[in-house]
């Protein structure tokens, strides 16, 4: 079996005591005035020895396990994978380690991670809840562990969260389409009681009205592939086809996309297409869709920020921040009024 070098076995080689060099190595090496030649010598001999912190130890000192969670409903999903991804780069800047939980859009699924990742000792937790349920969420808050909603959140509740402002950018995506003589457009929404999915359609229906359009659809019920595939197939079957499709996700979008080409509809000829969310992949389809960017990189690095004030600094104090959307305009949707 190997053996793990520890502080006595670097306290007996270097000659130093064990006090000595649990301080050094510790990181209070200045607050008891031990020499630099002291720190220097000691961190060389933990090197030549391989010595590696007991970080279990280290935990049970501090209290502290140095451990956050993550939980989104789909990695498969681009959009949260983005998030895992910006959010784990995140917590590394702070010597914190994250682990990161599934709930495949599942509330029961949810739950159960929840439970899970929080009897590890967590310092915190980040979370894209997937259904209308709260309550196992503020149950754990109220236990003392900072949590944060990114993304999907809840309203008039004393939970933290960062999410785009969903109702402009559905607003804005769909006056784009009203500006460029669209009158007849169906919107595919994601998950309906999410709180995201709820102020897009809100931000949609109002631009519609408010533009005295009554002949749009909102269908759909899952931010996958497979409901957009489905839902553009059966839009396809009516006598009156919509001019445009707004997809309320990437995802949606890829599922429209797949049934317009089985269907040989051209976009933006035949139908023009916009969608809620930007990846780079999207530049790379023919046409590169236009679409509402999402600014992810800096509602992960908030959500952060805020949830380490909380486990560092104990700021219990709610947060709600919204940032902006931006309308990327590219090559999927086309202009009826300047139809010749």
């Amino acid at each position: 079996m190997l053996h793990k070098s520890n502080i006595v076995d670097i306290a007996e080689k270097s000659g130093f005591s064990i006090t000595t060099v649990s301080r050094v190595l510790n990181g209070k090496a200045d607050k008891f005035r031990i020499s630099k030649e002291t720190q220097q010598k000691v961190k060389a001999m933990a090197e030549e020895l391989n010595y590696v912190p007991n970080e279990f130890a280290r935990n049970l000192r501090t209290g502290r396990s140095k451990t956050i969670a993550l939980i989104v409903p789909s990695l498969k999903n681009p959009f949260f994978a983005e998030i895992a991804s910006v959010v784990n780069t995140e917590v590394r800047k702070y010597n914190y380690i994250t682990l990161i939980g599934d709930s495949d859009d599942n509330i029961e699924d949810e739950k159960a991670e929840v439970l899970h990742l929080s009897s590890r000792n967590l310092d915190g937790m980040i979370i894209v809840p997937c259904g209308d349920e709260w309550e196992h969420l503020v149950k754990l808050q109220e236990k003392g562990l900072p949590l944060i909603c990114i993304d999907r959140y809840f309203e008039g509740l004393d939970l933290s969260f960062v999410s785009s402002d969903n109702y402009e950018g559905a607003y804005s995506a769909s006056k784009y389409l009203i500006e460029h003589g669209h009158t007849s457009i169906a919107c595919i929404q994601g998950v309906r009681h999410s709180t995201p999915n709820k102020q897009r359609v809100k931000g949609f229906v109002d631009a519609m009205v408010g533009s005295g359009i009554t002949s749009y659809t909102v269908t759909g019920d899952a931010f996958s592939e497979q409901n957009g595939y489905l839902e553009t197939k059966l839009l396809l079957q009516q006598k009156i086809r919509p001019t445009a499709i707004f997809a309320f996700s990437n995802t949606i979008a890829m599922g429209c996309i797949k049934a317009l080409k089985e269907e040989r509809i051209r976009i933006p000829e035949d139908i023009s297409l916009m969608a809620f969310d930007e990846n780079p992949y999207l530049n790379y389809l023919e046409p590169p869709l236009t679409c509402i960017s999402q600014p992810v990189e800096d509602i992960c690095k908030i959500a952060v920020k805020i949830l380490f004030s909380n486990i560092l600094e104990r700021d219990t104090s709610p947060k709600y921040v919204q940032l902006k959307t931006q309308l990327k305009v590219k090559a999927s949707v086309k202009n009826l009024d300047h139809v010749v």
